[in-house]
C-alpha cells in the first residue's frame, strides 16, 4: 500500500506518538500488495529526526516503486525495550536503528542478516575503523550512520572569570586535574565545583585507559585493563573528590542519563563529559558561554578519544527481503539526494561524501559539533569494536560499584577488585 500522506501529517503522527508505543507510519508491513515487496524500518529520535526520515522514506518509495516502507519510531528507551521483544519474538524488523551496544548481543544471537554478504551496500566512502565497529566474528552485521566523539562541555564565561588557561587539544589528565581544582577555588565560579567526577562513567574510564595504551575490551572480549588500572583511576577520582575539585557523591548519584540532572546542568559546576550531540542539552541552561574541550590526552601525548559510531543500520536476519533491505541501507547511507535531506538529524554522517555535502548547510548547534569534530581529522586512534555482550550491564555495575567509593563504604581497591570479579562472571556467560 503507497503512502498517501504528506510529510507534515506523517510527522505530526509521529509526533503524537513519541516516548509511546511504536507506531506505523506508512505501509501495511506485510507482503506488499499489488506484487510489491513491503519492509519494516523502525528508528529511534526526536520529530526532526522523523520528518527527514519520512522524506528520504518516500524518496526511496519514488525510486523503487516495487518496494514499500512501513515505518515506526519512538523516544530511546521504548524503541529499545519494543525492539528487544520483538527480536526475542523472532519477529524482529526487516531493517532497525541500532545501538553501538546492542551489536554484539544480537549478532550472535542471530538476530543480524550478515550485510557484507550484498553487494547491494557499498561501505567504501565509509572510514574502515567506523565500519569495523559494526564486525562481529569476521562479518560486517551492522553499518555506522554517523559519528560522534566524547567531550568536555564548559562554561568558557565563567572558566575565563577564574583565570584559569582554556583546554588545548594537548592538555593531559594532570592538566586537566589542576583546572578543576583552581575552577573549584576560585571565588569567580560561584561556588561550583569544577566538574561532574568522572569516577562514576565507564565512557571517561574508557578513554582515561586508551590515553595510557590499554583498552577496556581485548579483541578476544575479555577485560583489557586490571584491578590496579581500575584502582588508580578510582584513587585519582577520590583524591579529586575530597579537594572539592569534582562534584560529590550526592551530586553525582542524581544523575539520570538527562543533562538536565547532572552538576552542570544543575549549575553546580563549570564543566561535564559527556558526548558531543547531546551536549546541545546544555545550551538553555549554559548559554552562550557553552563551549566543548576535547578529552584530555596521555602525558606521552596518546590520544585516548576516539570517533564512535553515533548509531547503525542492520537488517533482520529473517527478513523475507534482504535484497532490497541492503538497497535501503544503501540509499540512507550513500544517496546524496537521501543525505541532503537527512542532514545530521543522525550525527556528523559518516559517509565521506555526504558529510563534505552535509557540513557547508549545517546551522546551530550542528554547526558547533561539525567545527568541534572537524580539529580531531587524522589525529585520533581507530575506535574500538563494539563491546562484547555483558557490557550493557558492566555500565550500570560499573556506577553502582563507584557509588559505594563516593560514600566511602568500600576502598578503590575494594570496588575495583568488586568490578574485575563480577566483570569475569558477566563476560563468561
Amino acid at each position: 500500500m503507497r503512502r498517501n500522506r504528506t510529510k507534515a501529517s506523517c510527522a505530526l503522527a509521529l509526533v503524537l506518538t513519541l516516548g509511546g508505543t511504536l507506531t506505523g507510519c506508512g505501509g501495511d508491513g506485510g507482503g506488499g500488495s499489488g506484487g510489491k515487496v513491503s519492509l519494516r524500518f523502525t528508528w529511534w529520535g526526536n520529530p526532526d529526526r522523523a520528518a527527514r526520515t519520512e522524506e528520504a522514506v518516500g524518496l526511496f518509495e519514488k525510486h523503487h516503486p516495487d518496494i514499500d516502507i512501513s515505518t515506526s519510531f519512538a523516544g530511546f528507551d521504548t524503541y529499545k525495550a519494543k525492539l528487544a521483544t520483538q527480536a526475542a519474538g523472532g519477529d524482529a524488523p526487516d531493517v532497525m536503528q541500532l545501538d553501538y551496544r546492542q551489536i554484539n548481543q544480537y549478532a550472535t544471537s542471530g538476530i543480524l542478516l550478515n550485510l557484507g554478504k550484498h553487494p547491494e551496500l557499498r561501505t567504501s566512502e565509509i572510514d574502515k575503523g567506523l565500519l569495523a565497529t559494526g564486525v562481529v566474528d569476521g562479518k560486517q552485521y551492522a553499518l555506522p550512520v554517523a559519528r560522534g566523539t566524547e567531550t568536555m562541555a564548559y562554561d568558557a564565561t565563567l572558566w575565563r572569570k577564574a583565570g584559569v588557561p582554556e583546554p588545548t587539544l594537548t592538555w593531559t589528565w594532570n592538566d586537566w586535574a589542576d583546572a578543576m581544582r583552581k575552577l573549584a577555588a576560585s571565588p569567580a565560579t560561584k561556588g561550583r565545583v569544577g566538574s561532574t567526577d568522572p569516577g562514576q562513567s565507564e565512557d571517561v574510564f574508557e578513554i582515561w585507559l586508551r590515553s595510557r595504551g590499554k583498552s577496556l575490551y581485548t579483541k578476544d572480549e575479555k577485560l583489557g585493563f586490571t584491578a590496579d588500572d581500575l584502582t588508580r583511576y578510582w584513587e585519582w577520582c577520590t583524591g579529586l573528590r575530597k579537594e572539592g575539585a569534582v562534584s560529590s557523591a550526592e551530586q553525582t548519584t542524581q544523575m539520570d542519563g538527562t543533562v538536565e540532572n547532572t552538576p552542570l546542568g544543575r549549575l553546580k559546576s563549570v564543566a561535564d563529559f559527556n558526548w558531543d550531540a547531546p551536549v546541545s542539552g546544555y545550551s538553555a541552561i549554559v548559554g552562550e558561554g557553552l563551549k566543548l574541550a576535547p578529552f584530555p590526552v596521555g602525558e606521552d601525548g596518546t590520544p585516548g578519544q576516539y570517533f564512535k559510531p553515533s548509531m547503525f543500520f542492520g537488517a533482520s536476519a529473517k527478513t523475507g527481503h534482504p535484497k532490497q533491505a541492503a538497497q535501503f541501507i544503501d540509499f540512507l547511507l550513500n544517496d546524496k539526494e537521501a543525505g541532503a535531506i537527512l542532514g545530521a538529524s543522525r550525527g556528523i554522517p559518516a559517509n565521506d561524501t555526504i558529510r563534505q555535502g552535509v557540513l557547508p548547510k549545517l546551522e546551530g548547534f550542528d554547526q558547533v559539533i561539525s567545527t568541534y569534530q572537524k580539529q580531531f581529522e587524522g589525529k585520533l586512534n581507530d575506535p574500538p569494536p563494539a563491546p562484547p555482550k555483558g557490557d550493557t550491564s558492566l555500565q550500570s555495575t560499573f556506577s553502582r560499584d563507584y557509588d559505594q567509593v563516593s560514600y566511602e563504604r568500600l576502598s578503590p581497591r575494594e570496588a575495583a577488585e568488586n568490578y574485575i570479579t563480577e566483570a569475569k562472571a558477566e563476560l563468561r556467560q
